[in-house]
């Protein structure tokens, strides 16, 4: 068994490229093969986001803390709660982040495909897109 010590692993500023507004990361896993696994608790400020972005195996992102949006391409923005789950399929272009008004933390785990390809980003969200009201949650 190995511990990862979290004293060992510093909190990350998310990259200007694939962000809108303060993201921080603090990996949780990266891979190591055989393992194709990578897990990151990603914590945005209000407004914050990702860029559109897409993984070759998917992408799972479990909400931690505050209220936050996802959405895939082509659909309705998704508001996402403490103790939800998205499930985000294979080379989907998607975004998620934080609700405006409001702190946003999630776990994001993905996998590397078998070429070892992991994210493909592309453009920042803009802001029309972002501001669409989320769909009514049941």
């Amino acid at each position: 068994m190995e511990i990862k010590r979290a004293t060992a692993r510093a909190t990350k500023v998310g990259a200007e490229e694939c962000f809108t507004g303060q993201v921080w990361q603090d990996e949780v896993i990266a891979e190591t093969p055989p393992s194709r696994m990578r897990a990151t608790n990603v914590s945005f400020s209000p407004g914050a986001r990702t860029a559109w972005h897409a993984h070759p195996v998917g992408q799972t992102l479990y909400c931690i803390s505050g209220i936050g949006r996802v959405q895939l391409e082509g659909e309705r923005v998704q508001e996402l709660h403490p103790g939800d789950t998205a499930l985000i399929p294979p080379n989907t272009r998607h975004w998620h982040g934080a609700a405006p008004d409001r702190l946003f933390v999630h776990l994001a785990m993905s996998e590397c495909n078998d070429q070892g390809e992991g994210t493909a980003w592309f453009e920042k969200v803009d802001d029309e897109i972002y501001g669409e009201a989320p769909e009514a949650v049941a």
